[in-house]
Parts: structure tokens; sequence; C-alpha cells
């Protein structure tokens, strides 16, 4: 069966995400989304050249809520600020965050999260993934965003993959 569905995971949110996007059960929508569901995790298996082992499934739930929250919040503080930007302009940053995450899957997930969240400009990993590398649009005066950010993500991404 494994060799059929690569990653039974990855196949069931596919057709879910394809029967919502489509809006109905059709047994035509249906059929095509079992068709997708099980070719694209096929076709991309040579992308993913280690099993991802997440070792608490609970943890990958708060992490969704953390990143959901934050974007939220970050979406108002950056509007805020754009807003305000003649009499109270941001505080730009460059931050250097050194990273304790060795899973790939782990990075992987770090960089996404990076890049969802308004207020990150720009982002980089190091060659040898031990750095990242945030330009900040506003980081609040007397905040340690390395402290921060670490806290916020880089421990809860280890509790999940390492």
């Amino acid at each position: 069966m494994r060799g059929l569905i690569p990653a039974p995971w990855l196949s069931l949110s596919l057709l879910a995400l394809w029967l919502i996007l489509n809006g109905s059960v059709h047994p035509g929508t249906v059929a095509l989304g079992i068709a997708v569901a099980l070719m694209v995790p096929l076709m991309t298996q040579s992308l993913r050249p280690t099993r991802v082992r997440i070792r608490r499934p609970g943890a990958v739930l708060r992490l969704i809520w953390r990143v959901f929250v934050d974007v939220v919040q970050s979406n108002f503080q950056v509007a805020w600020r754009v807003w305000l930007y003649g009499s109270h302009p941001p505080r730009v940053q460059w931050v250097v965050i050194p990273l304790q995450l060795k899973s790939p899957a782990a990075l992987a997930a770090l960089a996404v999260i990076a890049a969802i969240v308004p207020g990150t400009v720009w982002s980089e990993l190091s060659m040898d993934r031990t750095r990242l590398l945030f330009h900040v649009f506003h980081v609040p005066p007397g905040q340690d965003f390395v402290a921060w950010f670490r806290e916020r993500y880089e421990v809860l991404l280890m509790e999940i993959f390492e």
C-alpha cells in the first residue's frame, strides 16, 4: 500500500482541499480529486528525500493556531505602521537568528512561516543552515526579536520534528 500511496496524509489533505475548493461532492469531482490525491504524491516522491516524523501531533495544532494569530495581528500592526508612517516611521532592522533546528522539514516549515507573517520583508537561510537572516519591517523598542522568534516558533518546531 505504501507504494501506491507514499504520503497518505498528503493524499488525504489534497483530496479534502480539492473538494473544498470545488464546493461539490459530485461523483466526477470526487473521482478527479482522488486521482489528483494519488498522482501528486507519486510524482513528487523524489522531492521528499527523507521521511518526516512528527513527534507531537498536538503541537502541530498549537503551531497552526500560533501562526494564524500572528498573521492576523501582524497584518493589523503593519497596516497601522503604514498609516502612521509620516509621524512614526517603523523601526526597520536586519536580524540574525542563530538556529538550533536540524530537521529539513522543520527548516522548511520555518521558511513558510517567515514568508507568510506580514512584517517580515525578506529572509534568508545561511548555507550551513545555522542562521536565519531577517529584514523586519518594525521591531518595537526594547523587544528582543531573536528571543521572541525562537520562543515563538523554533522551540515549537523542535518539539514537533526533532
